[in-house]
């Protein structure tokens, strides 16, 4: 049998037009057998009977919250009270904010607008510096509602399963949901959530947080914030309001606030007066022992800084950071003394070992209490 040619003709060797055409087939088959598959592929969906998704928490969402819905908080400048405004589904530009928006307040009426006058309670201010048209009082709202809008860490929202309108902060991320991008559930109640949903692993980290805070516990001999005197100068630093949300709140009324841990005990850090913040029951309760920049705006933190006198650098990081300006073998010997059973031994063995090794706190350690310890 002869062999075969398989050489190109020469013209269509070096027609460059024929081989252009050829790639431009090639191409056209492809998109248009991709299209075609879509279109079948999505009349097949749609005729697809859908499964209705199952509540397996027993917790639903509240009916008539819009999901994507986009909240601002203010302090009325005459009153002190705090408002929240409904804004709609998209962020403000500052300068979209100051031209038309009018911020009325639910409890005085005081109208917040670039064509108000700044209230009488700014004595301290020359009176022409308070009226709409001066150049001060206009520079003064351009300001207030960029401080209100311009960053999407200083928005709110309202949570789905609470109901409760919380700033952003107090939501997880999720890329692509709403123009914030979080969740609909705020961390509080996602928390109770997932422990329906997945209980063994929420114990576990139940239990590993527990840990931590014991451990910061014992870590901490005495606290210097224990006397009424301490107490008093608290409530003065913070204006007798919460930190987060502006609430007023009573000393008295011991129920309704609480110290928090600005760097949360669970990093082994002690109520201080630099480490310490007056808040609301619930949004100490939504804090937890999250690190402050997870729940803090970046202005907040600055402005919690200036009040305390707290490390703005510690502040500010991304990520928790332990104190390691502690002695490990006073816990060693504190949480391994007086356990009940050997079980419960073995337990706080293995705890107490992952924990200071997290926090690189075993060099720290005694020679006897790392052979104890088994390191």
């Amino acid at each position: 049998m002869p062999p075969v040619d398989c050489t190109l003709p020469v013209a269509y060797s070096y027609d460059a037009n024929n081989l252009l055409y050829c790639i431009y087939q090639q191409v056209l088959l492809v998109v248009v057998g991709h299209f075609v598959y879509i279109c079948i592929r999505n009349n097949h969906l749609k005729h697809m009977a859908r499964r209705k998704s199952v509540n397996k928490t027993g917790i639903s969402h509240i009916s008539g919250v819009p999901t994507k819905d986009i909240w601002i908080s203010y302090t009325c400048l005459n009153c002190g009270q705090v408002n929240y405004e409904n804004i709609g589904e998209h962020i403000m530009r500052p300068d979209d904010a100051f031209e038309k928006c009018s911020w009325k307040c639910s409890k005085c009426g005081f109208v917040h607008s670039k064509d108000s006058d700044l209230p009488d309670k700014f004595k301290n201010w020359a009176p022409e510096l308070r009226k709409n048209d001066s150049a001060t009082c206009k520079n003064f709202w351009r300001a207030f509602y960029t401080l209100a809008t311009a960053n999407p860490e200083y928005y709110w929202k309202q949570c789905l399963t609470c109901g409760r309108v919380l700033p952003s902060t107090s939501f997880a991320k999720h890329a692509g949901w709403s123009e914030i991008e979080k969740q609909q559930e705020c961390k509080a109640c996602k928390a109770a959530i997932n422990s329906l949903l997945n209980p063994e692993r929420t114990k576990e980290q139940l239990h590993e947080s527990a840990v931590r805070r014991r451990l910061g516990d014992l870590l901490q001999p005495s606290s210097s914030f224990k006397s009424f005197s301490d107490i008093q100068d608290l409530f003065q630093r913070f204006d007798s309001k919460c930190f987060k949300t502006g609430k007023p709140l009573d000393i008295n009324k011991r129920d309704e606030w609480d110290i928090d841990h600005i760097l949360p005990a669970a990093y082994f850090y002690p109520l201080t007066k630099e480490n310490a913040a007056l808040l609301s029951k619930g949004a100490n309760g939504s804090k937890r022992a999250q690190w402050p920049s997870q729940v803090y705006t970046n202005q907040e933190l600055v402005e919690l800084a200036r009040i305390t006198g707290a490390d703005l650098t510690l502040l500010s990081s991304p990520v928790p950071i332990y104190n390691t300006n502690v002695d490990p073998n006073m816990a060693v010997k504190r949480y391994l003394g007086n356990v009940r059973s050997q079980g419960a031994l073995n337990k706080r063995v293995k705890d107490i070992k992952k924990i200071l090794t997290e926090a690189k706190l075993i060099d720290k350690l005694s020679d006897e209490n790392k052979k104890l310890l088994g390191l």
